[in-house]
């Protein structure tokens, strides 16, 4: 039976997390990840060593984020929060074997450099999952795309140190870490239309709308004037 490219990357990767969380990323061959992975060494031929395996853990628990659709009734906040602790659940199943790789990717320059780009992927992706992906938005998506991978940077580190089987600690750090950012988005827009835009607005501040005009209502106690007596109103 013959496998795709990304079937061999898939199985290569599970089955390497798994062998990792026994003996240690650094330890493994791609001998042995063959092996537990069900696949031939030379299924591996041409398309996939050990660091190949490694540069696509961020890619494969990304496609989490957009497995289950968002509530248009949440705020953006709300939404990012919601696909971004998906990837963590994701994750969870393979703890020791990521912590283990995040452990050996550290010791390089080199890997942690890809680890940027893989960091800006996952964002623009938890963004896309969010249907935050529009060009039209106050705040640009390059921007918007940073924000949210220090978030879920934030929030991996928690996860390393989670104990709590409810992702306690990991969902109190990116909450954090995105109320910040939508702190962050309130005052570009103001920056940008002259004063910050109202929670309850549609969107929040990632909206490209400028924010909707005060009006007088009887809640703040103030009413429109009414027009001169004799006059029709323009």
């Amino acid at each position: 039976m013959s496998h795709t490219r990304d079937e061999i990357i898939e199985k290569g990767l599970l089955a390497a997390l798994e062998l990792a969380g026994e003996r240690g990323w650094q330890a493994l061959t791609l001998s042995d990840i063959a092996t537990a992975a069900g696949l031939k060494l030379t299924d591996f031929h041409g398309i996939a060593t050990t660091d190949t395996l490694a540069d696509a853990a961020e890619g494969y628990f990304d496609k989490a984020m957009s497995g289950e659709g968002v509530d248009s009734e949440e705020t953006a906040r709300e939404r990012l929060f919601d696909v971004i602790m998906l990837r963590f659940e994701a994750m969870e199943p393979y703890r020791e074997g990521l912590k283990d790789l995040m452990k050996w990717r550290e010791r390089s320059a080199m890997r942690l450099a890809k680890l940027v780009a893989s960091r800006k992927a996952s964002a623009d992706w938890a963004l896309v999952s969010a249907g935050l992906d529009g060009t039209g938005q106050a705040v640009p998506r390059d921007l918007r795309a940073l924000g949210v991978a220090y978030a879920i940077g934030r929030a991996e580190r928690a996860w390393r140190k989670e104990t709590d089987p409810g992702f306690a600690r990991t969902m109190a750090e990116l909450d954090k870490a995105l109320r910040q950012l939508e702190e962050g988005a309130g005052r570009f827009t103001k920056f940008r239309w002259g004063r910050p835009r109202k929670s309850s607005d549609e969107g929040e501040a990632w909206s490209d709308e400028p924010p909707a005009p005060d009006t007088p209502s009887a809640e703040d106690g103030s009413a429109p004037e009414a027009p001169p007596k004799g006059t029709s109103p323009a």
